[in-house]
């Protein structure tokens, strides 16, 4: 009882303090009419780009103390795009804790004598994103050490654990077989992708395609022929179709180009799976009777073996150094398959939206809505105010060393390599759609003071602004030019 009262009160000042925290901190944002104007450098950045002033919604502040330094449209209802794994992320180290792993069950479904499994192998998936090609191979691996080198029965694979609408690759903008557009997927194998490889051989005047990883049905050998002239629109040049089959190519490649990678998400999802397995076993010299196929993990009986995967510290860098799509949905889902089996859509946004009650109060909490926990979505909307309050919750809390290194490093890797504003010193998410672009994290300045900083343009023109997000990242680091 005493642990339940001790539980009961530290539960109850946490959401007094949450609530009062942010309390003082609204109060703290300057009104619209005393807003400070935008620095000089942004607003002729936006006028160059053709963007009004009113397209940008931003809140600079200090970290820690809440002190603004610039604050406009901060309370518009506006679209993130990638930004929102801000929020995923930052949800999931709060919630499941940076340890916390995926684990994927295996099952010998039936003895095994000789080498022969009589019976299934089953393989539940849990919603681990990072199931790649290598952590796949090692897997099985672990199969074949349990003595294992034919299966009479079947490869099952029980993808229950998450219940999902039906997907449509090419729904968000007609482009299907881009990598990110992949849908979530209990049992997510390798991003359901391939990446095929140009390498060209001048001698012979072909390039040699490879194709990683080679599926089952696809050809050995690929070639296509050499052509002459610049690098250009070297994918268009190719005329390539793909299909559940192979890659064809009608063209040609470039020379000029030199070795190059594609990576293409599979025109057959829901067949990549098996695929994949049947390919990977055969190679390492394993053999199945039966086909790859769903169904159900036994119930009430230990697995043979776990696939642990990295811890979710590692995973969140992934997803937001690299604004991973996929692995962000996985996370999302997740969470709500850690409340209980299985999750859908619906109950991670239900558990997202409480979360951020509890974190941001009820008033900024209704300004953000999380569509699939990724951003690539016309739905997902949040306000400036909303991340910046985040930020600052997440800079006091015990997660704030793993959020913040999970973030692009301005001027040095991830989606802000090629930044020249942040010198190493802002680690800032990015976020990109065709008529949004946007920044949000932490910029240390000239005197040492570190800074949150959100901006998000929403407009058609917003990829030719970026340079007023630049801009603002220079002027932040400059403490808001020295004020």
């Amino acid at each position: 009882m005493d642990s339940m009262k001790a539980g009961w009160m530290q539960n109850g000042w946490k959401c007094w303090a949450g609530a009062l925290g942010t309390a003082l901190w609204m109060a703290a944002l300057p009104a619209a009419a005393e807003a400070p104007p935008l620095p000089p450098e942004v607003r002729q950045a936006l006028q160059r780009a053709r963007v009004p002033e009113s397209a940008l919604a931003v809140v600079v502040e200090e970290a820690g103390s809440g002190r603004p330094l610039l604050s406009a449209q901060a309370r518009d209802s506006v679209n993130p795009a990638s930004l929102a794994k801000l929020l995923t992320t930052y949800a999931a180290l709060d919630r499941l804790g940076p340890a916390w792993r995926w684990r994927t069950p295996v099952w010998l479904d039936g003895p095994v004598r000789n080498g022969v499994l009589e019976g299934s192998l089953v393989i539940q998936g849990r919603g681990d994103p990072s199931l790649v090609l290598e952590r796949v191979w090692l897997l099985l691996q672990r199969v074949r050490q349990l003595g294992v080198r034919e299966i009479r029965g079947d490869i099952v694979l029980d993808r229950s654990a998450f219940a999902l609408p039906p997907h449509v690759p090419g729904a968000f903008d007609g482009e299907p077989l881009r990598p990110y557009n992949v849908g979530p997927d209990a049992l997510p194998l390798n991003y359901k992708s391939v990446v095929y490889g140009f390498v060209p051989d001048p001698a012979n005047g072909r390039t040699r395609v490879t194709q990683e990883p080679r599926l089952d049905g696809a050809p050995a050998t690929l070639e296509v022929p050499l052509s002459a002239g610049p690098c250009g629109d070297w994918r268009g040049a190719l005329k390539a179709t793909f299909s559940a089959e192979g890659p064809r190519f009608a063209g040609a490649y470039p020379a000029a180009c030199g070795p190059l990678n594609w990576p293409v998400a599979d025109p057959d999802p829901d067949t990549y799976n098996a695929r994949l397995l049947t390919s990977m076993w055969r190679d390492m010299g394993g053999s199945v009777a039966g086909r790859v196929r769903d169904g159900a993990a036994p119930v009430g009986r230990a697995p043979d073996l776990e696939a642990v995967s990295p811890s979710l510290a590692e995973v969140v860098r992934d997803i937001n150094k690299f604004s991973n799509n996929l692995m962000a949905q996985q996370l999302f889902l997740s969470m709500a398959l850690a409340d209980g089996a299985p999750a859908t859509p619906e109950r991670a946004r239900q558990l997202i939206d409480a979360w951020l009650t509890d974190r941001l109060g009820a008033e900024l909490a209704a300004t953000v809505r999380l569509d699939n926990g990724a951003g690539l979505s016309r739905e997902t909307r949040t306000s400036a105010a909303a991340l910046a309050r985040l930020l600052q919750q997440a800079w006091g809390s015990p997660v704030m060393s793993e959020l913040m290194s999970s973030l692009p490093v301005a001027g040095l890797d991830g989606t802000m390599r090629r930044s020249r504003a942040g010198d190493g010193r802002a680690h800032l998410k990015t976020g990109s759609l065709r008529d949004t672009a946007g920044i949000a994290g932490y910029v240390l300045s000239d005197s040492g003071r570190r800074y949150v900083l959100v901006a998000i343009l929403n407009h058609d023109n917003a990829q030719a602004a970026r340079p007023a997000l630049e801009a603002l990242v220079r002027w932040t680091r400059g403490d808001g030019a020295a004020r």
